[in-house]
Formats: C-alpha cells, structure tokens, sequence
C-alpha cells in the first residue's frame, strides 16, 4: 500500500447479488491488489448491453456469471494504488481500461494477437467488476487517459472500441458503407466510418428513436427505417451503381444480415459484430457467389484500437452525443430502465 492512498474499509458496489433479475446496491470490501496490478477508483461508469443482459438475468447471462458478482466494465477513473512490480504508470494518472483478461501462455497471445487469446476473462462478467467505487486491474491492461479526453468519453471507451475495431476492420477511405442497427455501437461506426472518409454511410433499424439520434450524433448519415423504405431505394437515390462497398452488422438480426448481403457490391466486405439469438439460417450460396468476404469481430484489437480510438478522438471525432444520459450511482435503476427502454443512446453513472 503506498502512503498517498487512505485505504477505506469497505466500497459501495453494484452486484448481482442472486439469480434473479435486477442489480443491488452492496458494501463490498475494497480490492487488494497483486504485485503486477492497479487499484483505480472509479469516477463514471457506462452501462453496457452485457449489464442489460446480466440485469435481466437470461439464458446467456445465467449460464455464463456467477453470483454473486459486480458487474460492469466500462469505465473511467484515477489510479489510487500501484503494485510494486508496475512500472509506467503513477498515483493520480487519470485511465480507462481494457476489459479482457487474457492470458499469456497460448499461441495467439504469444504472437502478439492478445484478443484472440482463447483463456479471455471478462471483467464484470467472470471477474468482480467496476461498477464499484474502486476496480483493480493488472497493469498490462490500463489505458491512459489524456487530459483532453474527459471522464464521460473515458467511460464509453469499450464500446466506442467495439465500433472502431468492427470499422477499421476494412478501408474505409471513399467507400460506400451500410450499417445495419442503429444502437449506440452502430451510431459510433458510423461517425468512425465518416471520419475515416467513408464516401456514403447509411444505417438502419427499426427504431425510429435511435435513428433520429443517429442523424443527431453523425454529420450527413442517411438514416433508413426499414419498415418504411427499401434499401434498394436508396443506392440509387445516392448515386451508387451497384451497392456497399463495406457491411457492418451490429444489430445481431438475421433479416439485417439478409438485407445487408442483397445490398452488398461483389467482392463486398461484411464485419459482424450483432450476435444473432440461437441459430440462423443462412444463404451461403448467395454470400458464395457474391465473393462476399466476412469477418467476425469480437472485443477490441489489444492495443491498435485503443491507440486509433484515442487519436481519432484528439483529431476530430466526436462521439460526445452518444450519451443521452447521465444519472449518479444512487439512482442506477433509473439509468437502467432508460437503457431497457431502447430509446437512450449510452447511459454513464457518476460515482463521485
């Protein structure tokens, strides 16, 4: 324990508690730290569509987290704590996260391809989590955070990852780019997509609600609700010959991913980041003779996404209005039925 922290006994947090749905509010003993980690206390939080599944409490989240557990993983804080075998990072250092424990001794993590590393934990999910007024986190995955990065931006950079990792999965610069789901994720590729020089960024739902905030968050976005309009309507109505050059499915829809396949060029480029319920069924002869390439994305490329996001972010991108909501921490269930309601944008919880 270092001599600037004044170790309090006990952090307030937020567990699920039983397996049932909902979250509560516990005192829980604050994280003692190993020699190669950090303890960070935590300033804002964002609640994640994990968290929306773990209050829930679905098939996927009872089969996959036990109780009990605090949850959360996207977060922005200042380091309180270092373990004695940590070099690089200082008491006070203001810092986000990367969420994925991984482990070092498989063949993906030894090349450098840490998010590929099939012994991944999760942070709130497998391991006690940050929706607490302190986290600990070894070393090796803490994110800096630059000064002109504020706390709320800080927080959602896990999912604003997800969305630069699905983007930056193709090039971008001048091509034609559809987005199918207009959640938060969806909303922040497609203004990653307009910064790295996307020519036409259309995306599409359901909702009439995010696609306003779409429209709202991206400069020049073409919103489609696809109840009401063809996409096949739109291309030419965007001076495009044949299609989208570039796919990113974020709604987890089978249809979405139907649609996105008819209204790709050949040769188009498909990102899958959406995870469809069950098992879909799927036109591989239509995908085959498309020469559609498709790549499944998951989490965030340790480190370059990070590297990307905060650059792009200190060159341009904003992604601020994103968030529609912020509540303090005492009134979570508020934060979490604008979450469930599918007419927010990204909800952050203040600890302070």
């Amino acid at each position: 324990m270092n001599a600037h922290f004044a170790r309090p006994n006990q952090m307030s947090a937020l567990e699920k508690s039983r397996p049932e749905e909902g979250l509560w509010m516990v005192e829980a003993p604050i994280p003692e730290i190993a020699d190669n980690e950090v303890l960070i206390r935590v300033n804002k939080t964002g609640i994640c569509g994990t968290d929306i599944h773990i209050w829930n409490w679905d098939d996927w989240a009872s089969a996959t987290v036990p109780t009990p557990m605090i949850t959360g993983h996207e977060f922005a804080g200042e380091i309180v704590e270092v373990g004695k075998n940590v070099s690089g990072l200082e008491i006070g250092q203001r810092c986000s996260g990367e969420g994925h424990l991984i482990e070092y001794d498989s063949r993906q993590s030894r090349s450098g391809k840490f998010h590929l590393d099939p012994g991944t934990r999760g942070v709130g999910v497998n391991v006690q989590g940050a929706f607490a007024q302190y986290v600990k986190l070894p070393a090796f995955n803490v994110v800096p955070l630059p000064d002109n990065i504020p706390d709320e931006i800080g927080a959602i950079l896990d999912p604003l990852g997800n969305a630069v990792h699905t983007a930056l999965s193709f090039d971008l610069l001048g091509e034609d780019v559809l987005i199918t789901g207009a959640g938060p994720i969806g909303i922040m590729a497609a203004a990653v997509a307009r910064h790295a020089g996307a020519r036409n960024v259309v995306i599409t739902d359901i909702n009439p609600d995010r696609l306003k905030l779409a429209e709202h968050v991206v400069p020049n976005v073409r919103p489609v609700d696809v109840t009401k309009e063809d996409l096949g309507d739109v291309i030419p109505e965007l001076g495009m010959n044949q299609g989208f050059d570039v796919g990113m499915e974020m709604s987890g829809s089978q249809q979405a991913l139907d649609q996105m396949v008819e209204a790709s060029v050949m040769g188009g480029k498909i990102a899958l980041l959406g995870i469809p319920p069950g098992k879909s069924p799927v036109d591989w002869s239509r995908i085959v003779f498309k020469a559609i390439t498709i790549k499944g994305v998951y989490g965030r490329e340790m480190f370059e996404t990070w590297y990307k996001m905060i650059a792009m972010l200190q060159n341009g991108l904003d992604v601020s209005k994103v968030i529609t909501h912020e509540f303090h921490v005492s009134e979570f269930k508020e934060g979490f039925k604008a979450m469930r309601s599918g007419k927010s944008g990204k909800v952050v919880l203040d600890w302070r």
